[in-house]
Order: structure tokens, then sequence, then C-alpha cells
């Protein structure tokens, strides 16, 4: 059965990374590259260095990526490294081999677009365990040793990137190559995430216990029950005991929780803030991993 399972992870893993791959040479090939437009990490970089030496673009890419593939062995996993392997080696190829007609001259809808099919192809490739721009390796990499988080080194990576193309080339160039990083980044960030990303409800109620049967029985959903001590409320101070509830339950059952905890108590105090990912539990897994 364990063997079973692990096929099919590594044959979901596959399709994602060939969808990534398919997806990021459709945003290269289709809309930057034909218009020398630029995006952000390292594929940003190989497109700046192509432009100034006339470098094939796909030597570039591998040649760039290879330190990041290296480093991936050390600071996350030799499966990851294998799999950014793989995926950068057929990004390659296929930036190499594939041709495609020209979409449009739209300046706006070369960058939009663009960026959001390159976005696509990150975000899938991670779902499916690897990278195709080293950036996030070397990222995270920096934020072991420092106290910048991955988000911050990005951003300052892109920031250079993008300074150094308006001194480089045009002002303008380097504005719709932001506009592009921004669509791609967005896009990632939602299909890493998903519609469904998970958002942690905080129960207080003096009607917890009922609050909790309705959630196990009637909605199957998991709840850690918390011993709390009294405070100070809308209903003036509290000094009994009580229980504080905790569900974490995707974005798309959020409301279906509060109306169901109004329901049974209307002076109900809740909370919900998101999370960026759960292991174990009842959890409603998101699709595609």
């Amino acid at each position: 059965m364990t063997h079973v399972k692990s096929t099919t992870n590594l044959f979901k893993d596959a399709l994602l990374l060939v969808a990534g791959v398919v997806s990021a040479t459709i945003g290269l090939k289709g809309f930057l590259l034909p218009n020398e437009y630029l995006d952000g990490g390292v594929t940003g970089t190989s497109l700046v260095i192509e432009r100034l030496t006339g470098w094939n673009i796909s030597f570039l890419l591998f040649l760039l990526n290879l330190p990041f593939i290296l480093i991936g062995i050390r600071q996350i996993s030799k499966e990851f490294a294998i799999k950014t392997a793989l995926a950068i080696t057929a990004l390659v190829l296929a930036i190499h081999s594939v041709e495609l007609p020209h979409i449009t001259d739209d300046k706006l809808l070369i960058a939009v677009f663009g960026g959001f099919f390159i976005g696509a192809g990150i975000g899938l490739s991670i779902r499916g365990g690897g990278v195709i721009d080293g950036t996030e390796v070397m990222a995270v990499a920096i934020s072991r040793r420092t106290t910048l988080s991955v988000g911050d080194v990005i951003s300052i990576f892109n920031l250079l990137l993008f300074s150094t193309s308006a001194f480089l080339f045009d002002l303008e160039t380097a504005m719709y190559s932001m506009l592009t990083y921004l669509a791609a980044s967005k896009t990632a960030d939602f299909l890493i995430t998903g519609i469904e990303e998970y958002v942690s409800i905080t129960i207080v109620s003096a009607k917890a216990e009922d609050i909790k049967d309705v959630l196990v029985e009637n909605m199957n959903r998991a709840v850690t029950v918390y011993k709390g001590g009294g405070g100070n409320g809308k209903r003036g101070q509290v000094n009994a005991d009580g229980l504080i509830l905790v569900s974490v339950v995707t974005r798309l059952e959020v409301q279906a929780v509060i109306n169901m905890v109004y329901r049974v108590d209307p002076r109900a105090f809740v909370t919900q803030h998101t999370i960026n990912d759960t292991k174990g539990g009842m959890i409603k897994k998101r699709p595609l991993h």
C-alpha cells in the first residue's frame, strides 16, 4: 500500500513539474523573449545577460541555475535537487527547441500574460517538489544565515535586477518587467497557497461544548480544545474557567463554520487567521498535491 501511494505521489509530482515547464515555456517563448521583456530571479538575470552578450538563453538558464541546484542538495534535500535539475533541464531543452507563433504586440498583455504563464510554471513546479528558478533556493540559504526572510531576499534581488535593467536599457522596459514580475509572483502564490488556503478559527464561548459537538459530529471537522481562565469582554469580567476551541479549515469552509457557531451561541467570540500549511490531523488537503 505504501509503495502504491509513493508511486502515485511521484506520478503526480512528475505531472506538476511537466505542466510547470510547459507553462514557463509559453511565458518565455510566447511573450517575453520575442519582445525583449524581463522577469525576476535567475530567469530575469539570464535575459539581461542574453541581451547584453547575445549568449544563448538556454545555456544561461542552465549555467546560472546550476549552483542553486548544488545548494539545494545541502540546504533542502537530494530529492528536491534532482527534481529541480530535471525541471530546469526540461525547460532549457524546451526553450531551445520549441517555436511558438507570435501572439501579441500589446505591451500590457505581454507583461501580464508573460508573467502569468511564468508564475504558473513556478507555482506548479513548487507543488511538484522542485523549482524552475534557483532564486528561491538562494533565498532559503541566505535567510538561514541572516535575519532576512525568504521574501526579503527575493525582493532585494529583484530590486537590484530591475534597477540595473533600467540603467542598462530603458525605464519603460524596467517598468513593464516589474509588472511581469508582479503578475508572476501573484500567480505563483495563488497556485502554491491555493484557493483553499488554510484558516485557523478560534472560538471562545460559554457554549463551547455544544459548538464542539456540532463541529465534530455534524460538520466532521477536527477541533483542538484548550482550557481557558476567566477574562474581560463584552459581558464584563468573567471569573469562571471555560473552553477555547481551535479548528483549522479551508477558506471555503470558514463561513459555514462561523454561521454554525452563531446559531449555537450568538454571543460567541470568534477570531480567524490564515496559515501557510498544515501536516497531519483531519485537514482537507488541497487539490493537486
